[in-house]
């Protein structure tokens, strides 16, 4: 099923701890938005992608980029001073906006992500509007206000939420909209789409589809590499 996606690469990374964009990093000397890229570039469904960056960081990507001779169009949109923002703004450069386009948000820290995935999380939006990658979390999960413990949450009913997240994109541009007139601030795009009184379908992910958030992700992410190497 033809998709549009977002790739949002506009963030500081501050707690990668580098001195320049954490998707600009290389893991094997192949920089980290490359190998993002290249999921959906190597996905026939995929239509566009839209890459959104700060403006100053533009011409670094588009340097870096040019080297990977992307058969897929490819547009950029610029970032926002928060993630809702960046995303908004990368919602309005999609092509074809009047065909109402399944469209996903994909962090460009994810290069991990698998074609089957993509392919779920797609067709769940196309059935029912908006569908998110999510995990069961495996760790105990308390609630802390001041260094103290305020309860224990069930952890049958918590999921890690991924992406990426998928939505019709007349849907996701109105939660939006919603959510810049009333002021929400949220973490994900689906936050949006609940604070509307729409419903969110679940599909299960992959535990390897990680967010490179921190150095020891990097390393993580190393051995994900040989891993896959190896079932070659």
């Amino acid at each position: 099923m033809s998709y549009q996606v977002v790739v949002v690469a506009a963030g500081r990374g501050a707690r990668m701890g580098a001195a320049q964009n954490k998707v600009l990093l290389p893991i094997r000397e192949i920089p980290v938005i490359c190998r993002t890229l290249r999921v959906f570039d190597n996905d026939p469904d995929c239509a566009q992608i839209v890459l959104v960056a700060k403006p100053s960081e533009q011409d670094t990507f588009r340097s870096v980029l040019a080297k990977e001779n992307l058969a897929t169009p490819l547009a950029f949109a610029n970032g926002g001073k928060e993630r809702q923002d960046s995303v908004y703004n990368g919602l309005l450069a999609i092509s074809g906006r009047e065909a109402d386009p399944i469209v996903l948000i994909h962090d460009g820290a994810r290069p991990f992500l698998k074609k089957k995935q993509i392919a779920a999380v797609t067709s769940a939006a196309d059935d029912t509007g908006a569908a998110i990658l999510a995990v069961p979390v495996k760790d105990t999960i308390k609630e802390v206000s001041e260094g103290e413990v305020k309860q224990t949450l069930k952890r049958e009913s918590l999921w890690a939420v991924q992406t990426p997240q998928a939505f019709r994109l007349s849907l996701i541009l109105e939660a939006h909209r919603q959510g810049m007139k009333k002021k929400y601030t949220v973490t994900d795009d689906a936050s949006l789409v609940e604070q509307c009184g729409l419903s969110v379908h679940v599909v299960r992910g992959s535990y390897e589809n990680i967010k490179l958030t921190t150095p020891e992700d990097m390393i993580f992410a190393e051995k994900l590499l040989e891993e896959e190497e190896k079932k070659q």
